[in-house]
């Protein structure tokens, strides 16, 4: 990658000014994007608008359609190096995960792609009373259509792959988008603009535009000319956007904080569930809206869970992006480092206990050793706010309600585990879990054909599968008189 990197996707130069983007395992300066200012944000909007308008696009036969979504998911297959190189860079994660990122990715567009010849209403045929004393006829249908012009709007973690989320069903669709990536990890999306261009994607269908959340991303998310917004991100990010929405009264799709719950009973298979917990709690370091941080132990196990999970996180190694064998890489920026820790210090002042981690790495780069907490209480922001980070806390427990009520004890609703060889109590718990998905003996488990929707503050909407592609049309029923 180049030291600098400029990007100018409106094609029209104007930045209120230059963002350094930094290699958070190294700390290293890497590039630079402007912070695109309102007339940057109109030029992009405008030329979404024209490409739908015109149909440049979504008038396409849906094979036509199909085949660029096709030819751009194998782009993506054989250059997954070069784009895991960039996202490694920009977000700090091992080589091994950011492939693992690309090939997702992947399997998400292909599922999109083979949406695209599929989409349809309904039919019927009806016989009501009519208006002047007889029966009348109809002929009944729905029209599914693409909402218009769309907002996307992504966060710093898997940057790559949360864009293709909502990049993948937008384009299938038949919508024209602004995709914005977070300022701290643009140039994955940069790319995939590259890669949809050269599959054969109308140049203004999907657009690029980098710039800071509060400047370019509240431009964008209040534009008068964008039908809907689809938003990864916190949940306070997400209340402003609600504001922001009610101008035009757009459509949102949210998918917001997390602060998931782990339940494990005395019965689970420990060579399983260690690992399993220990991965749903530090998979992407903890920067992941469904890591399950909040993990309750059925108190006969107790004891040796927190001993296991302990060991487990200290054999993990951590380190940069261009270190081989690394699993656990740097959080996103300093400023992320120091609102982890913040949260952490807070519990241990109140009497929280650190079995293990809990420092910072001496070393470059963002890092934050793997910690396991005890002896937490439900008042701490360790157990009640989204840390983001790699900080789980082992919680026991005695009875099947009790712990229910605690894991349901969060304004989040995104994610949950559970772990026994009970399939009654599985699908028990299971059914009074708050959450828009629910893992057992598993964790952090994802398909492209399932949905994923967030409860309470996690989120509106949902994303993946059918959901995922639903909330890009609008429906329209046709009455036909015989």
């Amino acid at each position: 990658m180049s030291d600098v990197i400029e990007a100018d996707p409106a094609g029209e130069g104007h930045a209120s000014g230059i963002i350094p983007v930094f290699d958070p395992s190294t700390e290293e300066r890497i590039g630079e994007v402007p912070d695109s200012d309102q007339k940057v944000v109109d030029a992009a909007v405008a030329r979404a608008r024209e490409t739908f308008e015109s149909g440049v696009w979504r008038k396409l036969p849906a094979t036509r359609r199909a085949e660029v979504l096709f030819r751009a998911a194998q782009i993506i297959r054989d250059r997954t190096d070069e784009i895991a190189a960039i996202e490694s860079r920009d977000n700090g994660l091992n080589l091994a995960a950011a492939r693992h990122i690309i090939t997702v990715s992947y399997d998400m567009l292909m599922y999109y792609a083979g949406w695209v010849g599929k989409i349809h209403g309904e039919s019927s045929n009806v016989v009501s009373d009519g208006l002047l004393g007889r029966y009348e006829n109809y002929h009944n249908f729905t029209q599914l259509e693409p909402v218009g012009v769309v907002g996307l709007i992504i966060p710093w973690n898997g940057p790559f792959f949360v864009a293709m989320l909502k990049v993948a069903p937008a384009l299938a669709a038949g919508c024209s988008a602004v995709l914005k990536p977070a300022e701290e990890t643009p140039f994955s999306a940069l790319k995939l603009e590259e890669i949809f261009r050269e599959a054969g994607l109308p140049d203004g269908v999907l657009n690029v535009i980098t710039g800071y959340g509060e400047t370019t991303g509240a431009a964008l998310t209040a534009h008068p000319d964008v039908d809907k917004i689809s938003f990864t991100g916190s949940t306070e990010v997400g209340r402003l956007i609600v504001k922001a929405a009610a101008g035009n009264l757009k459509r949102l799709t949210l998918e917001l904080g997390g602060k998931s719950p782990l339940i494990m009973f005395d019965d689970a298979n420990l060579k399983k569930a260690i690992p399993g917990a220990g991965m749903g709690l530090l998979a992407g370091s903890g920067q992941n809206c469904s890591c399950t941080s909040r993990i309750y132990v059925q108190r006969g196990i107790y004891d040796q869970v927190v001993a296991k999970l302990a060991a487990f996180a200290q054999k993990l190694p951590m380190g940069g992006s261009d270190e081989p064998g690394s699993l656990l890489g740097p959080l996103i920026s300093e400023k992320q480092r120091q609102r982890v820790l913040g949260i952490l210090n807070d519990g241990v002042a109140g009497g929280a206990e650190v079995v293990t981690g809990g420092k910072v790495m001496d070393r470059r780069g963002y890092f934050v050793e793997a910690t396991i907490v005890t002896n937490t209480t439900p008042d701490m922001r360790l157990i009640r706010e989204e840390i983001f980070g790699p900080v789980g806390c082992v919680i026991p427990f005695d009875e099947e309600d009790e712990v229910l009520a605690a894991a349901n004890d969060t304004r989040y609703g995104l994610a949950g585990s559970i772990w026994t060889e009970s399939l009654s109590r599985a699908h028990r718990v299971a059914n009074e879990l708050r959450a828009g998905q629910v893992w057992v003996n598993c964790a952090i488990a994802a398909d492209p054909a399932m949905p994923i929707s967030g409860h309470k503050e996690s989120g509106w909407g949902g994303e993946r599968g059918w959901k995922g592609i639903e909330g890009y049309f609008n429906t329209k029923a046709v009455y036909m008189s015989h």
